[in-house]
């Protein structure tokens, strides 16, 4: 058997377990397992590879590629060793959105490679093959740009709220015609020139799709990029005549599509609306922040009410996250249904910055998954429901999404925390949240308001319990 047969049966091999590790990973008790099939296929992809690369005759420019590969994988391999040691739940959006931008990046360079070397494909095939650069290199630079802003964003170093720029729809559709002339000319006539001018073009539309989508909606834009990510990657396997990178792309890439699809039902967006960067939705009229006079309460206080309640809600997001109070979290949870009471977990799907990001976190401190609820299952019982601590949560519990149909927010599934008997807000200050919408919430009658660092508060009322 020759060399390319054994890498062909080592990429079907490795195919396999990255659909086992789809599957793996679509349940909380097969997680792990899912990802153990993800790194061994990844292993046996990349050796697959390495040794058809060498395996023809050995001179010295073969020595020189095997030390470049391997100096590449020990870097590569050190800095992601480094960031995963390093890098904090709270920190796991960005750095994805960063990973993305690097599949992106590489697209594009392999779009470039294949452009300036057209003149070794065959006669027959070189009308493919100049569309395939194109797509390819237009694929991979709206995914780098993109996913750069969707780091910055979710990274707070630059402004969460959506840019409108004067016509923002024509400018996309103008960027995807454009794009459409200029894959025929070059097709035809490929200059130079046309593959700079795709290249420029995509950089800026990724650029403004992402900036175009506000806070609110950044879960789905990192599913979304996941998805760009997958297609840039088969994009590069057909560049590379690799099976196992057109395959894995197409799994990414339609399992990303999928996500945002189901994300986007469940905040009652436009899926269209969203992959077009914000299509159709306005910005805020006025930048007014909500009128009224909020309730504090301290700890102890907080306390005294859960030790007289019946039922607790605990409503999670991204400050718990920050706050690395999960664990406190967690002893609450046990420590209340050691005295009986009827404690769950209510998740909104876009709690957090990341799909799951509250779930993984919870798992993380061990609280029972049978209590952990998605919001379709608590919202019904919220209204019996004695208590809720709203921990670091703000968008997804904001009565405007419901009351207000000229909120950025409006119409996107929220918990109704409100209807409960008493709610009490961990925060650290009456700030709007990451979508920059005023929060109603705050000055409810029902609602009380409890200040500071959320892993310090827990920690005091349970000292109070």
């Amino acid at each position: 058997m020759n060399a390319v047969a054994v890498a062909n049966s080592a990429y079907i091999a490795a195919a396999l377990l990255f659909i086992m590790s789809l599957a793996g990973l679509s349940k909380h008790e097969t997680a792990r397992t899912g990802v153990v099939y993800g790194i061994a296929g990844m292993a046996i992809a990349m050796t697959a590879t390495i040794w058809l690369t060498f395996s023809g005759q050995w001179d010295s420019s073969t020595s020189m590629g095997f030390i470049l590969l391997v100096a590449a994988l020990l870097v590569g391999a050190l800095i992601g060793l480094w960031r995963a040691r390093v890098v904090a739940m709270t920190g796991m959006p960005e750095l994805i959105a960063l990973f993305h931008s690097f599949v992106g990046l590489t697209a594009v360079l392999v779009g470039w490679n294949g452009a300036l070397h057209s003149s070794e494909v065959a006669a027959e095939m070189i009308g493919v093959h100049r569309a395939e650069v194109f797509i390819g290199v237009f694929i991979g630079a709206v995914t780098f740009t993109g996913s750069i802003v969707a780091y910055l964003k979710l990274s707070a170093k630059i402004s969460s709220k959506p840019l409108v720029l004067p016509g923002k729809n024509l400018l996309n559709l103008s960027a995807l015609v454009g794009f459409l002339v200029l894959t025929v000319w070059y097709v035809i006539t490929p200059e130079l020139w046309l593959l700079i001018a795709v290249t420029v073009l995509a950089l800026a539309l990724g650029w403004h799709l992402v900036a175009s989508i506000g806070g609110g909606d950044m879960p789905v834009v990192v599913s979304m990029l996941n998805s760009y990510s997958g297609w840039a990657a088969a994009a590069t396997g057909f560049l590379l005549s690799n099976d196992l990178l057109i395959v894995t792309g197409a799994l990414v890439g339609s399992s990303g599509a999928y996500l945002s699809y189901i994300m986007c039902k469940a905040m009652n967006r436009s899926f269209i609306s969203v992959i077009a960067g914000g299509f159709g939705i306005e910005a805020p009229s006025s930048d007014e922040e909500e009128q009224g006079v909020h309730t504090e309460i301290d700890a102890a206080s907080v306390a005294e009410l859960l030790n007289s309640a019946s039922s607790v809600v605990i409503t999670p997001g991204y400050g718990m996250a920050v706050a690395q109070a999960q664990y406190p979290v967690a002893d609450l949870a046990k420590r209340l249904r050691d005295k009986g009471v009827i404690v769950r977990f209510g998740i909104h799907p876009v709690a957090g910055r990341l799909p799951g990001h509250m779930n993984v976190l919870l798992a993380e401190a061990k609280v029972p998954y049978d209590i952990v609820l998605e919001m379709d299952e608590i919202n019904d019982e919220l209204s019996q429901t004695s208590v809720v601590l709203v921990i670091g949560a703000n968008d997804t519990v904001n009565p405007a999404a419901t009351e207000n149909p000229g909120s950025p927010i409006a119409g996107m599934p929220v918990l109704t925390v409100w209807e409960a008997e008493n709610v009490i807000v961990f925060k650290r200050s009456m700030a709007s949240g990451y979508a920059g919408v005023a929060n109603p919430l705050f000055y409810k009658e029902n609602a009380k308001m409890l200040f500071g660092d959320a892993k310090d508060r827990v920690e005091d009322i349970l000292k109070a319990l």
